[in-house]
């Protein structure tokens, strides 16, 4: 191995080691103190509870787990939003799993909780996987109540999706864990099955000291909403457990006698591992952003047996679109090439090169068939973004780049089967869009510690700030000198090279998380098998488009 190869390699293992000590930090949610309490009142962190219920040495993806990262200091943080998402398997059917964690704020819903709990509910949707509530929380956390409550988007939308999804026959189970006031109540008794702990979980609109303040009635919680009274008296609840782990037992019973389910039929063989050493991905990724790669050999050692069917591998060569095998499904890869290419010239069209992460017209036209032969064949589409945006200038522009980009966008945007993407490196303006970013409905989207999400990297972004800033500062008259030309510079790429981390994006979802890159094949395999809970209903249709 080369020196460079070498460089990268600790470089990445550096930013993989740092991921994983964030991690750790994130599991604690509320801190130590807050598990010790929880604990001694009997009851399980959400995290725990997880673990019990998904079964023993299975897999398992956790969703948003840096949702939150770095927001809400003014209200003491919310570590991954006061909830925990996991996909993973109860009794050998894969689930969603979501789990209020009350050493975040006793549980309490801050705005970015409720943008979770629907990703979580939208994964449950699309996929139509049972979903499961582990409900622990205080309600809507009332400092921050304008919003979270009224909009289309916020706390009631979890209700209407409750609805939504038993009319589409996706079994919800809610199992009552610790408080459940106010609007919150709906949620488990808007599931199909609801469970309750005795002496620990409590439903009810008003909790006593409320219920004293309205109408002047003096009455305790447990007589109020405890376990005994809603499953005995209201019959709001349908089993009564005796502690946390009871209720798990219980939930792994109900799931285990679930009927099987009809199948999407997406094309799945025996799986087969990297011929090629996945470890060497770290050594071939660039620990420079604006470095020159091989793409083809990341994609090599994610696939089985390393083995790759390139189509129209001459043509379009800033864009790689292929047919692999990931732990077994048949995939097509749309995937950016980063090395400078030279395209073959002709008689009416001379030779060029192409540099490595920008998408030209020939890319387009090439990803947006084959994006079209995928929806064809039912074959689910994996985009790996390392991209830099669609070529610029009068030449691209005379060429109808806007043309052609536009129409692999409407392909990723029509495509009917489940698309899930990769952000490896960069993924910098309608790049993204054209790759099938958060806004193109990818089944799942995670991203590598190595990612950069903006509308432009951050010394370009940066260069454009800094003129408008000096613009403004020349028409009141002020001095700029190298010196504070330097200065505004700096100050300015700090603040934006903070928005471009992976971590800024994934504590606000705009990717599902940040993963070891040798985890990828794992979350796509896992994606494409809760895909294929999920038949296929529409017919791929482009639509109208400039041709």
């Amino acid at each position: 191995m080369d020196l460079n190869f070498n460089k990268n390699e600790d470089h990445n293992k550096l930013l993989l080691s740092d991921l994983k000590q964030r991690l750790a930090k994130v599991k604690l949610g509320g801190g130590e103190k807050r598990i010790a309490k929880l604990h001694s009142e009997g009851k399980m962190t959400a995290r725990e509870r997880i673990e019990y219920l998904l079964d023993k040495g299975s897999k398992s993806i956790e969703i948003g787990a840096f949702v939150g990262d770095g927001m809400y200091k003014e209200h003491g943080g919310c570590p991954s939003g006061g909830v925990v998402v996991k996909v993973g398997y109860v009794n050998g059917k894969q689930c969603v799993v979501v789990a209020n964690d009350a050493t975040v704020k006793a549980g309490a819903w801050f705005p970015i909780t409720a943008k979770k709990n629907l990703r979580a509910q939208e994964i449950a949707m699309e996929n139509k996987l049972p979903i499961i509530y582990l409900v622990d929380s205080a309600g809507v956390y009332l400092p921050l109540q304008d919003e979270i409550f009224p909009d289309k988007e916020h706390f009631g939308r979890i209700f209407r999706n409750n609805a939504i999804m038993s009319s589409m026959g996706i079994t919800q189970i809610a199992a009552v864990m610790g408080s459940c006031v106010a609007g919150g109540a709906y949620l488990p008794i808007m599931s199909d099955e609801a469970l309750i702990v005795d002496k620990t979980g409590s439903i009810f609109l008003a909790g006593s000291y409320l219920v004293k303040a309205a109408i002047g009635e003096t009455i305790d919680n447990e007589t109020l909403g405890g376990a005994t009274t809603h499953c005995e008296i209201s019959g709001v609840t349908d089993y009564k457990a005796k502690d946390d782990k009871d209720a798990l037992d219980t939930i792994r019973n109900i799931v285990g006698k679930i009927g099987d389910y009809d199948k999407a039929g997406f094309n799945r063989i025996k799986a087969e591992k990297p011929a090629l050493d996945e470890n060497e991905i770290f050594g071939i990724l660039p620990k420079s952003r604006a470095e020159q790669y091989d793409m083809m050999e990341i994609i090599k050692r994610m696939v089985d047996n390393s083995e790759v069917d390139e189509y129209k591998a001459g043509y379009g060569q800033s864009i790689i679109t292929a047919y692999a095998r990931i732990d077994g499904w048949a995939v097509g890869i749309v995937a950016n090439q980063r090395k400078i290419v030279k395209t073959t010239g002709s008689k009416t069209k001379p030779s060029e090169m192409q540099f490595g992460g920008v998408i030209y017209s020939d890319s387009a036209d090439k990803a947006t068939r084959f994006i079209a032969n995928c929806n064809q064949k039912k074959i689910p589409l994996v985009f790996i973004h390392d991209v830099t945006g669609f070529m610029v200038g009068s030449k691209s522009e005379h060429g109808g780049i806007i043309k052609d980009g536009a129409k692999m966008v409407n392909a990723v945007a029509n495509s009917v089967v489940p698309k899930f993407t990769v952000v490896v490196g960069n993924s910098y303006g309608a790049g993204n869009y054209a790759m099938c970013g958060k806004a193109y409905d990818p089944r799942l989207i995670f991203a590598w510690p190595s990612a950069e999400l903006a509308v432009m990297g951050g010394a370009q972004a940066a260069k454009v700030l800094l003129q408008i800033e000096e613009s403004a500062m020349k028409a009141r008259g002020e001095e700029i000198t190298p010196e504070k030309e330097e200065e505004l510079f700096n100050k300015i790429k700090s603040r934006y090279d903070e928005q471009v981390s992976p971590y800024y994006a994934a504590s606000r979802l705009w990717t599902d998380a940040i993963i070891d890159p040798l985890d990828t094949r794992k979350w796509i395999s896992m994606g494409i098998e809760a895909a294929n809970h999920a038949p296929i209903e529409k017919q791929f249709n482009l639509g109208v488009i400039q041709v």
